[in-house]
């Protein structure tokens, strides 16, 4: 046996490696792009097949053929695609593993990623029932060289059996595709979408081409077409400007392919994804349940019977397992009919067909205004099933009638977050808030608002200006429309106006002072008068401000938000009753003696909330902190980094200084496990202020072995400092906003305290990997002083452990 070098690929891997790089300097677009290396590989391949006389009758090679599946079989060869290619033989005449040898021996020495297989075509009919994967691919032969009768008979012989293996391998079919999509996630939510197995990318438009193939669905319209196009494109430049084989958009390189696309930033490539990829979702979840239903069903025919139609509401039946029209229903005689299916739909768990569908975009008139009062019953019915009402949107959505109802949903459809605690696009934002929403509606005076405010609260994105300003003037557009009453038009004017009032207050400003909660309060009357409807517009508010924060991602709601929010509504209720808000109570004992001992004898004092340290409790449990010590520059920053060292996440951190003595007080929850003892946090925390201790070689390394992954994290989102100057209180607050890591806050303290600020409260929050950190600076420092603290805020947040 002679194995042939790797010279006889030389050609090839030469010609790729110019084809690339030529086009990389004369971009001539990603589909030419693939076209031409299907072209070179077809070429290449042809003429091995004919030099090694690959179906030449009489010869070493006939009976044999070679063809291509996958990506070369289909025509969709990425830059770095392997190459997956089948050797076809009748058994007849030998020399085939020879001949399999010299195929594909020049390709692995030369470096080419090949993928390969030998079979006659009874094994090929076998492993196609046998394998999905492989069944897929072969599904899909095209002829490359050598006996093209035999290509064409094994492919015909595979869709053959593949149709007729249908029935018993459709739910494996099913179950793959529904495990694939729970691990790889939806391309169009992801911020870093896996475009080949995600949900909705390449795969599911190969699953579509399957089911077609099966003749149990249609070929995919020319809108699936041009999504498949775009995922391609999207695929071809990343293996392009990566140099390798990958299907995960990472967010630093949107930017470059957004650009080689011509489809300006990387927003504007996330929204074009989204929208193809939302289609192909949609598609295939449709194709499936089309699948399904067109399966011949089992039995003797004696005792086949036809589905019967069971009644879910007036002119809305069941039929088959989906929502269908009535017989007689009319969506031109029945204004509120699209909202009662999609109600219907949610109420039972089951699809609404795709001819439903169909059938009321073709016939459903725009409503009139105002709404007739039974469709917006019918669309409160809707958003108050909760989690089932987003993929009936959906479905909606897709078909044209969400937009109809809602014309101002295009400005926000597909539409990217611009901030990263965002796992959704900002239309399903607003769904999946509805959703979240619907949990609440038994604790407010109207629930019709909070849902109706939950739907439109962000409203106004995508449209340059702030959206809460805009989001309140498209609503009192909405309101009359939907036949709202103009008193309960101002109370959802107001609901989305506000939507950030409360939890940026709570975490912005101090919720103890008597000013904070005048000044909401002050806002809320501005905004509907009447105290009355203020206290309405607060309970809108509450509720609005937790879903909001659960339909974001997860650890946005986390328990220490809920209680900075729900206990600065609580204060503006008991400001509306005229009880007094925010008084100071009388002095801790316990605090006051441990002012007493450091005054006395300047040693660090340390108390958990109880006096002994606390039991063991959860990460979720909050617990007060209080540490007495010096009143020196670096007593809060030396502080919070002996905190972090024991691994307590700080909330809040409140001072209070007199006597020489600085009283500091924290709300902490722990990352890990339970509190530490007070006893060691005193003795690092002396250790630190002996300089026996070195706090930042310390914290360095805990972060080290903590927070292996944040350096990637933080180079996709720099940190990032704002100013707020508030008029109730006098108080200028520094926020800032960046990535989490541990000793953060001992970092941004020590950066303040040497630009020599007095700080008199500190807040923390965090959102996921993100935190919005918030400090009341005492004085009103002028701008140069405001340049030089954010200069060295800045530079504090974004260094990383060494």
């Amino acid at each position: 046996m002679t194995v042939l070098g790797s010279g006889e690929a030389a050609d090839l891997v030469e010609a790729r490696s110019v084809l690339l790089e030529s086009n990389g300097r004369n971009h001539h677009g990603p589909q030419a792009l693939r076209d031409a290396l299907v072209d070179l590989h077809d070429f290449w391949l042809a003429a091995r097949c004919a030099a090694l006389g690959l179906g030449r009758a009489g010869g070493a090679g006939g009976g044999v053929a070679l063809v291509a599946v996958g990506a070369l079989g289909r025509r969709e060869l990425c830059p770095h695609s392997d190459l997956d290619l089948v050797l076809l033989h009748t058994g007849r005449g030998g020399g085939v593993d020879t001949l399999a040898e010299q195929l594909w021996y020049p390709l692995w020495d030369a470096g080419i990623g090949l993928d390969h297989a030998v079979r006659t075509p009874g094994q090929a009919v076998q492993v196609a029932a046998t394998d999905l994967r492989a069944a897929f691919g072969l599904l899909e032969i095209r002829h490359l060289g050598g006996d093209t009768a035999l290509s064409a008979r094994v492919r015909d012989a595979v869709r053959k059996a593949w149709r007729a293996g249908m029935r018993t391998r459709f739910d494996e079919i099913a179950g793959t595709a529904a495990e694939r999509w729970q691990r790889s996630g939806d391309v169009a939510h992801r911020i870093e979408p896996d475009l080949k197995n995600g949900h909705g990318g390449l795969r599911d438009v190969a699953l579509l081409d399957a089911l077609a193939a099966a003749q149990l669905v249609d070929r995919p319209p020319a809108g699936i077409t041009a999504a498949r196009t775009l995922l391609l494109d999207v695929r071809t430049e990343l293996h392009r400007r990566s140099g390798r084989a990958r299907d995960v958009l990472r967010a630093q390189d949107a930017d470059d392919i957004a650009t080689a696309l011509d489809l300006g930033d990387r927003f504007d490539l996330a929204r074009a994804l989204s929208g193809a990829a939302r289609a192909v979702a949609y598609a295939a979840e449709v194709g499936l349940r089309q699948a399904r239903a067109a399966l011949p069903r089992r039995g003797p025919a004696a005792l086949r019977r036809a589905p019967v139609r069971r009644p879910l509401d007036s002119g809305v039946v069941e039929h088959a397992g989906e929502v269908v029209l009535a017989r007689d229903a009319s969506a031109a005689r029945d204004p509120a009919l699209v909202l009662r299916v999609a109600a219907a739909a949610a109420r039972t768990g089951l699809p609404i067909s795709s001819a439903t569908l169909t059938r009321l975009a073709d016939t459903a008139p725009e409503l009139r205004e105002p709404w007739p009062r039974a469709a917006l019953a019918e669309l409160l019915a809707l958003l108050g099933t909760g989690h089932a009402a987003v993929g009936v949107i959906e479905s909606l959505d897709r078909a044209g009638l969400w937009g109809r109802l809602f014309p101002e949903w295009g400005a926000v459809r597909d539409l990217p977050p611009r901030d990263r605690t965002h796992v959704w696009t900002v239309d399903r934002h607003l769904v999946e808030v509805a959703a979240q929403a619907a949990r609440s509606t038994t604790r407010v005076a109207r629930p019709d608002l909070l849902l109706l405010g939950a739907l439109t609260h962000d409203i106004g994105k995508g449209r340059g200006e702030d959206h809460s300003v805009v989001g309140e003037s498209v609503v009192r557009r909405i309101g009359p429309r939907l036949g709202l009453r103009p008193a309960d038009v101002t109370l959802l004017a107001a609901l989305v106006r506000h939507h950030l009032l409360l939890p940026h207050t709570a975490t912005r400003r101090d919720p103890d002072d008597p000013a904070t909660v005048a000044r909401v309060l002050a806002t809320l009357r501005g905004a509907v008068g009447d105290d009355r409807a203020v206290v309405t517009l607060l309970e809108l508010l509450t509720a609005l401000a937790e879903a909001d924060a659960l339909g974001t991602g997860p650890g946005v709601w986390s328990p220490w938000r809920r209680t900075l929010v729900h206990g600065l509504s609580e204060r503006c209720l008991a400001g509306l009753d005229g009880r007094p808000v925010g008084e100071p109570g009388p002095p801790d004992p316990a605090c006051t003696d441990m002012v007493d001992a450091v005054a006395a004898d300047g040693v660090p004092q340390v108390r958990f909330a109880g006096g002994e340290r606390p039991r063991e409790r959860g990460s979720d449990d909050v617990a007060t902190v209080a540490v007495a010590l010096p009143d020196r520059r670096g007593s809060l920053s030396a502080t919070a980094g002996v905190l972090a060292l024991h691994s307590l996440q700080v909330h809040t951190a409140d001072l209070v200084t007199g006597r020489g003595v600085v009283l500091l007080s924290f709300a902490v929850t722990p990352r890990f496990g339970g509190l530490p003892d007070p006893a060691l946090v005193r003795s690092d925390l002396v250790r630190v202020l002996a300089g026996s201790l070195p706090l930042g070689e310390a914290l360095a390394r805990k972060e080290r072995d903590y927070a292996p992954a944040a350096p990637e994290v933080e180079r996709t989102a720099p940190p990032r400092v704002l100013w707020f100057d508030d008029e109730a209180t006098g108080a200028v607050v520094l926020e800032l906003r960046g990535t989490d890591r541990i000793g953060l806050l001992h970092h941004v303290t020590a950066a303040l305290e040497r630009c020599g600020t007095d700080l008199v409260w500190a807040r923390v929050e965090t959102l996921g990997s993100s935190v919005v950190d918030a400090f009341g600076i005492a004085g009103s420092p002028d701008g140069p002083t405001r340049t030089r603290i954010e200069r060295s805020v800045l530079a504090a947040a974004a260094e990383r452990a060494r």
